[in-house]
């Protein structure tokens, strides 16, 4: 490896060649303030536009100051991160993006979580001092999912290199040329006539608040006043490992029972867990496994957990409409057994319960409007909210979260096994199906249970597993530009697969885009997973079909698993979408 000699700050280091300032000043501490600089090495996105110059810096012999993010070290080089002429510098960069802001910090969405006013704060800015001529492009609140308010973009392209290049939608670009440069899908389109998926990756890394999701808790708080309204609740696996983190705790912190006691004080009629729902899924989803397995036909099945996987396949792969399962996701399949089941044995009309969604999502937000997750009374799921909508309506009431006692969810659709709790994680969804899958084609028991070829942070993961005289080879795809390798894979005729889950987030639901925000520190989310995987190993039950609630739902209600009450409550169908 060659090495390269430098002083920073009057401290010696040597790194690699290739290494930009900005990385050897990590090496010695040494804090330079970056803005449109982000670096996720673990899903290999870096955004290196230098576009902000927050975080120019001397070098000796030089006249001009240099943009530590994307300047690479050379031999003996000098640099100074601190002196007078480089804050200066900073400060009048920060004062002019403030000088094209907004001014309503009081009232905005990422108010304390905003990195330009975190910068604008460190750096001693008090006043906006240049005045003049603002932008004014409105707000387009046209999808169900995202708001996008440019007057808050400050242009430092995180979105459209996670949308780009990470995710590979290509919905986001930079559009116009100086003052009225945005950054917007193509022809100005609003988001909903786009082929975005929502899956809200870009919301999660941008430094304010020109991305974020559609504000629902008025609804939920509207819900909860009517007397006329039964609300019941259903909370998401990875929302249990995040939710803490907006009150102090450690990422990966289990707040399960936490979870259920602050709903309770909501004010919600019944809480209920996702998990369960995950484990009615693996029932249809392994059934549905075993039923291609046998015949031959339409493999590999493609995992349909994620809204936002879903939609992108519909967009962007229309001919491999055939191979993904039908099932429901977990928390829609709830909402269709909430909405018949439970308000009979509730004596409810469905019209009258409000069923709501806890989850870690952007994308359920929209996936809860498609027309077909619905009948001729009412939506399967009413309304939506993200963990960090969650946090903010336990703030809202006063909750000190962090004494509350734990309590136990509500049956019987509160009992969950080990399965469904990594449902919230990268792999889960694939090994809680091998779990049933195996079982149900052996007749042997499984004993061990954990599939740690499934596990881990890496894009894309591939095993066989032997059932009976059968190899079944299976992948697991996390972020949508992995799942377009794999589909291309499947085009091309070179995939041998039998089964594959795909999650739209990095790391899956428990890097989902509406998950406390990580700003940069991909290390969460690898805790949020390690926190599931202890849930599911606390688990009396570790097998979804074992779990005696959901027996009892197809012995009282819903008959055969895979059968034609099953099908009706808890399948869909997909659409062919143009790419826009």
């Amino acid at each position: 490896m060659n090495l390269v000699n430098l002083t920073i700050n009057n401290k010696n280091i040597s790194v690699p060649n290739g290494t930009t300032i900005l990385e050897a000043a990590k090496g010695l501490n040494i804090k330079i303030p970056t803005l449109c600089h982000l670096d996720l090495h673990n899903i290999k996105m870096v955004n290196r536009s230098a576009s902000c110059r927050v975080c120019v810096v001397e070098i000796e012999g030089k006249k001009n100051l240099f943009p530590a993010c994307s300047t690479l070290v050379k031999e003996g080089m000098v640099i100074r991160t601190d002196t007078l002429r480089a804050i200066k510098a900073r400060r009048n960069v920060v004062e002019l993006l403030l000088s094209n802001h907004p001014q309503d910090c009081l009232l905005c969405d990422k108010n304390t979580n905003c990195e330009l006013q975190s910068l604008a704060a460190d750096l001693g800015i008090s006043e906006i001092k240049y005045k003049g001529q603002t932008s004014n492009h409105g707000i387009d609140k046209s999808s169900y999912s995202i708001v996008k308010n440019l007057d808050k973009c400050i242009l430092c392209r995180r979105c459209e290199t996670m949308c780009s290049e990470v995710q590979t939608v290509n919905v986001l670009s930079g559009v116009d040329r100086g003052f009225d440069t945005i950054v917007s899908p193509s022809f100005y389109n609003p988001m909903h006539e786009s082929s975005c998926t929502f899956c809200g990756q870009c919301l999660a890394v941008c430094p304010t608040a020109a991305l974020a999701e559609v504000n629902n808790i008025p609804k939920v708080w509207n819900a909860l006043s009517d007397e006329n309204k039964t609300v019941i609740v259903q909370v998401a696996p990875a929302v249990r490992v995040a939710l803490g983190e907006e009150f102090g705790m450690e990422p990966g912190k289990l707040v399960t029972g936490k979870i259920v006691t602050a709903l309770k004080n909501l004010g919600f009629d019944k809480v209920f867990d996702t998990d369960f729902a995950a484990d009615l899924t693996i029932i249809e989803e392994a059934s549905e496994l075993v039923h291609r397995i046998e015949s031959n036909e339409n493999l590999p099945i493609l995992t349909s957990c994620c809204p936002a996987w879903v939609k992108f396949i519909e967009h962007q792969f229309p001919d491999l409409l055939d191979i993904p399962s039908t099932c429901k996701s977990p928390h829609e399949m709830f909402g269709a057994i909430a909405k018949t089941y439970l308000a009979k044995n509730m004596n409810v009309t469905p019209e009258n319960m409000v069923v709501v969604s806890i989850m870690p999502c952007v994308a359920k937000k929209y996936e809860a409007a498609r027309p077909e997750l619905s009948n001729e009374k009412s939506k399967d799921v009413d309304i939506v909210i993200t963990t960090r909508e969650f946090a903010k309506m336990i703030k809202e009431a006063g909750i000190d979260f962090k004494s509350l006692e734990d309590n136990n969810f509500d049956n019987p659709l509160g009992e969950s096994t080990g399965a469904s709790v990594i449902f919230g994680t990268t792999g889960g969804v694939l090994e809680a199906a091998l779990r049933t899958t195996y079982e149900w084609i052996t007749n042997d028991t499984l004993d061990n249970v954990e599939f740690n070829q499934l596990r881990g942070m890496d894009g894309i993961k591939e095993a066989t597993i032997k059932i009976n005289d059968m190899n079944i080879n299976v992948a697991v795809a996390s972020g949508l530009g992995n799942a377009r390798k794999i589909l291309e894979d499947i085009q091309s005729g070179k995939s041998n697969y039998h089964a594959i889950e795909i999650m739209a987030c990095p790391g899956g639901c428990i890097g989902g885009g509406g998950q406390p925000y990580h700003h940069g520190n991909l290390d969460i989310i690898s805790e949020r997973a390690k926190g599931l995987y202890k849930e599911d190993r606390s688990k009396k039950t570790r097998k979804s079909h074992e779990n005696v609630y959901v027996q009892n739902l197809y012995k009282d209600f819903l008959g055969k698993p895979y059968g034609e009450k099953a099908h009706k409550l808890l399948h869909t169908h997909y659409h062919k979408r143009a790419i826009e």
